[in-house]
């Protein structure tokens, strides 16, 4: 391929068996759908035909069944006049499929079933080499076999997205690192940093700061009704909020994902020097019209929608600031010091004060010897022991006398002979006799 190409998207094709419900059934329920359809879809075809109504230049590298459904399919794609040189239908298999039902609020679940799609692998990234050479981005997704996927990252040498989705739990740690940029939706983010959820935009910043920290070169997480966040290795400090647009009525929401990568990847091949947040805006604008119309790829917008004065535009957006560390720790040190102002040595420091002014009143020999539970022996040496004077039936001594004086002796000498059960410390006493 000599011309140039805006995008070149690798991953899935399926069709979709599509059913509108009241709401979605529970295990076990049966519920009424209202109508059913069949469409083209599969994330990677559904990205590239986004791109390509939008007025880009494409090109899909997928795999279809050899029957009526990849004929179909085939037809399809060349008449959004997407490049199909390198789109094959293997025999003896079955195209891809996936079952949707969708409700009145525009939930849905999807059931994929993989078909020729598992068939992908890195000799189809070998064989569309001047495809992959001509394009100036790359769209990727998890449908395809992860190692195909990421051979197909490794390869390109322009502008590569890779849409996390849908989730997988055995997602190698290169997928982090491979893309240019790296699109992910709540769920996924949350999933990817750990952390139990990501609904607010302050919980986003941390986690898309968490993928950086992981080897991402840029993040871009959809949050749905609140828009997009985005955050950059080369200016980590500064992360962005591009609000959602305005969505009329929500009648279903399987494409508005698929609508907001491809307007992504269009609008980065056709605007390169415009910054992301431009970008983003522009996919917002197209995944809010998506929301507004049944179907997946029919909800796609047309080339009426694409920003093609995109560089006359100024993005509106917010910065989410980062956590301050400083106010954080200053409720938890005010409850530190809150938590040690009442110490409890205060309440026993005044007594202690008390008794060490106990030397100016010397206090009389009889009382001294009845707050004194000296040895159990009553006849001591005089000189030594003179508390054992005239003492009442001593209680059993509890440890062996601390030098201790008081000035409330006389006092506690009546408070004491009451309360035998706690004596007084008063054994320095003697050296008090001596002088």
């Amino acid at each position: 391929m000599g011309k140039s190409l805006d995008v070149v998207v690798f991953g899935s094709a399926n069709i979709e068996y599509i059913t509108y419900v009241a709401e979605l059934p529970k295990p076990g329920e049966l519920v009424a759908g209202t109508y059913m359809e069949t469409c083209f879809g599969g994330k990677g075809a559904n990205q590239c035909v986004a791109a390509a109504k939008l007025g880009g230049s494409t090109a899909l590298v997928a795999k279809l069944g050899k029957d009526e459904s990849g004929d179909d399919y085939l037809r399809h794609l060349q008449q959004h006049e997407v490049d199909v040189q390198h789109v094959e239908q293997v025999k003896n298999n079955t195209t891809g499929m996936s079952e949707i039902a969708v409700s009145d609020e525009g939930e849905h679940y999807k059931i994929n079933v993989a078909g020729a799609n598992a068939l992908l692998t890195g000799k189809d990234v070998s064989r569309a080499k001047k495809t992959f050479q001509a394009a100036k981005v790359l769209l990727c997704q998890l449908e395809a076999d992860m190692n195909a996927t990421m051979c197909a990252l490794r390869q390109f040498k322009g502008v590569s997205i890779l849409h996390m989705s849908p989730l997988r739990k055995d997602i190698p740690g290169a997928m982090v690192v491979l893309p240019s940029i790296l699109v992910v939706n709540q769920e996924a983010a949350a999933r990817l940093t750990e952390v139990e959820e990501v609904k607010t935009l302050e919980q986003a910043r941390e986690a898309a700061d968490n993928l950086i920290e992981q080897g991402a070169k840029c993040v871009i997480i959809t949050m749905g009704d609140q828009g997009a966040v985005f955050m950059s290795k080369k200016n980590r400090d500064m992360c962005t909020h591009v609000p959602a647009s305005d969505v009329p009525h929500l009648a279903d929401s399987s494409g508005a994902g698929d609508a907001f990568l491809g307007s992504l990847a269009y609008h980065i091949a056709r605007f390169p020097k415009l910054t992301t947040e431009h970008h983003i805006s522009a996919a917002n604008s197209c995944a809010a019209y998506s929301l507004g119309r049944r179907g997946t790829q029919p909800s796609f917008p047309g080339r009426e929608s694409a920003k093609n004065d995109l560089c006359y535009m100024t993005p509106t957006f917010n910065v989410i600031p980062p956590p301050n560390p400083e106010t954080e720790k200053e409720p938890e040190e005010d409850a530190a010091a809150a938590a040690t102002v009442p110490p409890v040595p205060p309440p026993e420091e005044p007594p202690e004060l008390v008794a060490e002014e106990a030397p100016p009143p010397p206090p009389p020999p009889p009382e001294e010897p009845v707050a004194e539970a000296a040895p159990p022996p009553p006849p001591p040496p005089p000189p030594e022991e003179p508390v054992a004077e005239a003492a009442p039936p001593p209680p059993p001594p509890e440890e062996p006398p601390k030098a201790v004086e008081t000035a409330e002796e006389p006092q506690k000498a009546e408070e004491t002979s009451k309360e035998p059960a706690k004596p007084v410390e008063t054994a320095n006493e003697p050296p008090s006799n001596k002088t």
